[in-house]
């Protein structure tokens, strides 16, 4: 999961880049950067951490230009990454191209060999975004048959063979240089991608981004979702190019966009992410309703901050108070992208604070948008217990996590999600509750359906759900593809993966 901007203006960008970027911060801090584009040239800064500390006003004096593209870096791969991983990158042959990415390629390890035997193209870093990176540059050199210049028909014909060579989850922002500005989502769709226009007195400005409320914030109108495997061009002069440039697209968007990673103040695909949340905790109610106790309840309390939608209706509809128990320190960053169980264990004491008063005593439910790691959740109850509370029931909004991630998501290894393998029971023992409750898949993908408006020109076909139920869109990910995942990861921390998990 990342954050992608693109803009081209009639006029700087380097100030609209930044604030979309701080729009879009919910989506990654371990690092971010700009690229833009003044005429054919390209000015970049990038670096470690938040955008809001990278960026001094030396170094968006140097990012001149009228277009360009932001990049805010969430690593998938869990842990912290050098400087030169973050994005966007760059290459200047055949054409100069810089691209952000978000999502992850499920083939990225075979591509890189690919492209060094075959092609000649060698991978600088770890990421699988200069794979991506490449794998376009070599397409597009490819639908140039030797001419110097491209058309967009020659751009849309080079994002086709990325579209049967790359497998995964990609949502892609390029510049080209001299040319203009790409955008193009995968076959599935599984990574969000919308554009918007702005009327100026100068004429028609463009931008695309991860989600609409990047666009609200800058004043442009949100024109419709970047459909799955189709490409949007927007040449320097202002015109804008579309073509479907895969042959099956459906649309299988990440399900833990609407449950946690988004914003709710943002639309994708159709669907109000508040709205789906607020659905989730009617249907998480009746999940609630079936316990032979659940009368017992005092209090419906929210972990802050994407919960509270749930929460709320939740409560309205058992016939419970709903109360703020939780106070948050928003100087820290969110803990489930946060790299390690240390810092993730440490922030959570950071961030959150009780008020007793709305503890003592009290048969309190606890209501969260999901539990993976269990680590948050077990720093919570004991705070809430800390607190006074009488008993502690901890609910989850999302079904329990058992599957590995593989299209962007920091959870790649069975031995760190604390539902595998373990009861309700035993998951509540663990984080010290008395009870936990789960949302069911089939309500989960109800609430979201039933939130996608009705005019919606794509329809949901169904979730990328893979982190619940194990099914994976892409249909290329095999168990030992997972347990090569869940080596490399647990090995670069000095751990040892077995054959059981």
């Amino acid at each position: 999961m990342c954050g992608v901007i693109g803009i081209v203006s009639h006029g700087p960008v380097n100030q609209l880049i930044y604030d979309g970027l701080m729009t879009l911060q919910h989506r990654g801090q371990d690092a971010a950067g700009i690229m833009t584009a003044d005429g054919a040239v390209f000015h970049l800064h990038k670096g470690r951490g938040m955008a809001r500390d990278i960026f001094r006003t030396r170094n968006m004096r140097d990012l001149l230009g009228n277009a360009g593209i932001g990049h805010v870096r969430y690593p998938t791969a869990g842990s912290a990454v050098s400087e030169h991983e973050s994005q966007p990158f760059y290459v200047n042959s055949p054409f100069g191209i810089s691209l952000v990415h978000n999502g992850n390629l499920t083939n990225g390890e075979e591509l890189k060999r690919e492209l060094f035997k075959i092609d000649a193209r060698h991978i600088n870093t770890n990421s699988d975004s200069e794979v991506l990176l490449n794998v376009l540059a070599l397409e597009l050199e490819r639908a140039a048959n030797g001419t110097r210049t491209l058309t967009p028909e020659m751009i849309f014909k080079a994002v086709a063979g990325v579209h049967v060579r790359c497998k995964g989850a990609y949502a892609v922002t390029a510049m080209i240089a001299g040319y203009g500005m790409l955008a193009f989502r995968d076959p599935h769709g599984i990574r969000p991608m919308v554009y918007g226009r702005a009327e100026t007195m100068a004429g028609p400005e463009y931008a695309v981004a991860s989600e609409t409320v990047a666009l609200d914030v800058l004043g442009f109108k949100v024109e419709r979702d970047i459909e799955p495997g189709e490409a949007l061009f927007i040449d320097f002069a202002g015109h804008v190019h579309t073509q479907q440039c895969a042959k099956n697209p459906k649309l299988n968007p990440c399900i833990f966009e609407y449950v946690y990673l988004a914003r709710p103040d943002s639309v994708i695909d159709g669907v109000s992410v508040y709205d789906a949340r607020v659905r989730l905790g009617e249907e998480l109610a009746n999940v609630v309703k079936a316990m032979p106790d659940w009368e017992a309840i005092d209090v419906v309390i929210p972990i802050p901050d994407s919960s509270r939608p749930a929460a709320l209706s939740l409560a309205t509809i058992i016939g419970r108070p709903y109360r703020e128990g939780f106070v948050k320190n928003r100087y820290v960053g969110r803990t489930f992208i946060m790299p390690g169980h240390a810092m993730r264990k440490k922030s959570v004491r950071q961030k959150l604070n009780p008020i007793v008063s709305e503890f003592t005593g009290k048969t309190v439910l606890l209501v969260d948008d999901s539990i993976v790691r269990g680590t948050t959740s077990r720093e919570i109850v004991q705070m809430a217990r800390e607190a006074g509370a009488k008993r502690v029931i901890f609910a989850s909004a999302a079904p329990p996590v058992k599957y590995p991630n593989v299209y962007g998501i920091d959870m790649p290894t069975p031995s760190e999600l604390i539902a595998v393998g373990k009861t309700d029971e035993q998951i509540a023992e663990a984080i010290g509750a008395d009870r936990v409750i789960y949302q069911t898949i089939e309500g989960m993908k109800r609430a979201i359906l039933q939130s996608q408006r009705a005019d919606h020109p794509t329809r949901i076909v169904d979730f990328d759900a893979s982190c619940f139920d194990g099914c994976y869109v892409t249909g290329d990910i095999t168990s030992e593809f997972l347990l090569g995942l869940a080596k490399s990861r647990d090995e670069s921390r000095g751990e040892v993966v077995g054959a059981d998990q």
